[in-house]
């Protein structure tokens, strides 16, 4: 879950290698070196309860990383015509990940039944967000996520956003995580969910019992985080993500688009058409693939264009995207679902 441009275009790989930054000369932006910065993230944090031996353990010998503000600069800009989904799906819906998913999911099936009872999401949709996000746990980044908040906060150009995660994570290290476990993706997002530190603050739970939220090492607590999120985000429970769509011969997709303005993630929901029910979209020949109730209202996207697999999307599809702002994510993210459940 990370912190990318609001672009319907296919995720950044966000979690490359540590290149350490060597110069030792001062660097100034918005006029503050990065020491005196720190100084004055050290006294925003010590204002909000954070003890002045965890400022101190976190802070000190900080040095900014150029390679994180490389990175966050290379970060996609708003795409007029977004390249196609089908090859992002082929690669990203594999059949490496889908069978890993589904071996993951039987060794873990006697927790599941009592995390989607109590929080009302499909344990193959957690396990697909689980999945795309690190692959099950093999590769959660390897940035000094301190170092990495910190240099993007002092940076300047979304200071607001990284400054209230570092305040964040220190918060986190003063309730006890150690800070041996604070590595991550080089815009901040770490553990098995890639959660931002003021996630897990928020919304991290215990699956397991045993007294602590830990998303690094724990499937448990990382299924039952991720499954707090999305009834944090408003999962409708008994709604599936979406399903395939048929559409009638010479179907003008576009006659149906949204009239709505979305006020985030606009150019993402863009894309898909007016919602209707199911039974709507069936008197006028879109039928749905799968079991959905009639009643239920859904949304028509087509990304492909037509001729193309096209789907009825519900309102839980937004729920997905409020993890990561991207169709091409989102869109992975529920058929690998469907995979997995199979």
């Amino acid at each position: 879950m990370l912190p990318t441009a609001s672009v319907d275009a296919q995720p950044v790989v966000q979690d490359i290698g540590q290149s350490a930054y060597q110069s030792a000369a001062p660097q100034t932006v918005a006029g503050q070196t990065f020491q005196a910065y720190l100084q004055t993230v050290g006294a925003r944090a010590r204002r909000e309860g954070v003890s002045d031996a965890t400022i101190s353990r976190v802070l000190t010998g900080l040095v900014p990383n150029q390679r994180v503000i490389e990175l966050d600069s290379a970060q996609p800009s708003r795409s007029t015509t977004p390249p196609p989904v089908a090859p992002y799906i082929a690669q990203h819906v594999g059949s490496s990940i889908i069978a890993r998913g589904r071996s993951r999911y039987a060794e873990l099936s006697g927790i599941l039944p009592s995390i989607e009872r109590r929080y009302g999401v499909p344990a193959p949709v957690l396990f697909a967000i689980w999945g795309h996000e690190t692959n099950y746990g093999s590769y959660v980044g390897d940035f000094d996520l301190a170092r990495s908040l910190a240099t993007l906060a002092w940076e300047g150009r979304r200071r607001g956003l990284f400054e209230g995660e570092l305040v964040a994570l220190l918060k986190m290290v003063d309730q006890g995580v150690p800070p041996y476990r604070l590595k991550g993706s080089w815009a901040g997002a770490f553990g098995y969910p890639q959660f931002l530190p003021s996630v897990y603050l928020r919304l991290a739970v215990d699956g397991d019992g045993n007294g602590t939220r830990d998303i690094f090492t724990s499937p448990a607590d990382t299924i039952a985080s991720i499954a707090n999120y999305f009834r944090d985000s408003g999962w409708r429970p008994g709604q599936p993500w979406g399903v395939p769509a048929s559409l009638p011969s010479g179907f003008n997709a576009n006659a149906y688009a949204s009239k709505l303005a979305a006020p985030t993630c606009d150019r993402v929901h863009a894309r898909h058409g007016q919602w209707k029910t199911v039974s709507e979209w069936r008197a006028l020949g879109v039928t749905a693939q799968r079991p959905i109730g009639d009643s239920v209202l859904t949304s028509l996207f087509q990304p492909d264009g037509p001729g193309t697999p096209a789907y009825l999307l519900t309102g839980n599809y937004r729920v997905i995207l409020q993890y990561n702002c991207s169709n091409y994510y989102a869109l992975s993210v529920g058929l690998l679902a469907d995979e997995i459940a199979r």
